[in-house]
């Protein structure tokens, strides 16, 4: 009988999934990094301490945090670095950021409404054209591998004109381990493609993504029709397919399987040191009754493809940006996306991503 063989720590997992199942299933939101913050801060601190943490020095003068209790957590997925190098915390930690052993492929904005009832996740495509202060002008994903952290959330801020009040950094192998522990996230591949880069091919139909496989699906570009859109596209059916698996009552009331759900991420998670145990337990309480039908994907418009000095760029439609980001600051996102409609990319099905 498996009962027979749980542990005391697990029967205090499964009795904390009982008790707070709705914070759970909200929480593995953008690949559960708020679930490992959340319920750590529940019944697993040594593990929320275990997680690294970076001192953010953004320069300049920044946006004005918000005043209607709406939040803004700019989250990145990156690599940690080569085997045997610096980490990015321990990079930022020694003051000594070397240009380039660490890159940022997705930028993502999660916006939390005042209410906490509704999540935007708003997708930033890498190769948008921006100013990055120091490098002129560059594709936005580039702020993270010249500056780090700091010079990363500086660009988003300025980009954005919205305040980041904190920022979460998952390593690109959290997709992997988190598919693993899942035991395959489940996903709609519409048509076939190549993958040049990694020599593999995708087929239509269902896929279940498992370990390494997960990795490459969330990180293709090459053979996809829309490139950086249609990766953006990827990730965020990724993340809503493992949001949905995650949920489910099997894996939340699975001991095993919940604590390799939460190691697949704090294994792989960095965040700014600003993000205290507190604030994170009081943020996961409020967000307790969140559900996963109102978490809304965007991602942000564009004008034109360009050739650049710096590569193949994304023009982005300022014009729309603004408006999208002027709705998040004034926690009214629904106007944006009831204007826009599918032009506002939202992803809320599961069929309809390469």
């Amino acid at each position: 009988m498996v009962h027979a063989m749980l542990s005391e720590d697990d029967e205090d997992t499964r009795g904390f999934v009982r008790r707070h199942k709705a914070l759970v299933v909200l929480l593995v939101i953008v690949l559960l990094i708020l679930a490992v913050l959340g319920g750590g801060a529940f019944y697993l601190n040594r593990q929320i301490d275990s997680i690294p943490r970076v001192a953010l020095k953004v320069k300049g003068e920044r946006p004005a945090a918000p005043t209607n209790h709406s939040m803004n957590i700019l989250l990145a997925g990156a690599d940690n670095g080569a085997a045997g190098g610096n980490t990015i915390a321990k990079e930022v930690a020694d003051g000594h950021w070397v240009s380039g052993s660490h890159r940022s492929d997705t930028i993502m904005v999660l916006h939390l409404t005042a209410d906490r009832k509704h999540a935007y996740l708003i997708s930033i495509p890498r190769d948008t054209y921006v100013t990055v202060s120091g490098y002129g002008k560059q594709k936005i994903n580039a702020a993270f591998s010249y500056g780090g952290p700091s010079l990363y959330v500086q660009t988003i801020e300025q980009f954005s004109q919205l305040r980041m009040q904190h920022l979460a950094i998952i390593d690109w192998n959290g997709f992997r381990d988190l598919a693993t522990a899942l035991g395959g996230v489940q996903v709609y591949v519409p048509d076939d493609s190549y993958d040049s880069a990694n020599d593999i091919h995708w087929h239509k139909g269902e896929q279940t993504l498992t370990g390494n496989k997960a990795l490459l699906y969330v990180r293709q570009r090459h053979g996809l029709a829309n490139g950086d859109f249609d990766r953006i596209a990827r990730q965020q059916n990724f993340l809503r397919s493992a949001l949905s698996q995650a949920a489910d009552k099997g894996n939340l009331t699975n001991p095993i399987r919940f604590k390799n759900m939460l190691s697949a991420i704090t294994h792989n998670l960095t965040i700014d040191s600003a993000f205290s145990n507190s604030d994170v337990r009081s943020l996961a309480w409020s967000l307790r009754h969140l559900r996963a039908k109102d978490i809304t994907f965007v991602t942000c418009p564009m004008e034109r493809f360009a050739d650049e000095q710096v590569g193949s760029v994304i023009i982005p439609d300022l014009k729309q940006t603004r408006e999208l980001f002027s709705d998040v600051a004034t926690d009214d996102l629904d106007a944006y996306v009831t204007k826009y409609g599918v032009n506002a990319r939202t992803l809320n099905a599961a069929n309809n991503v390469s």
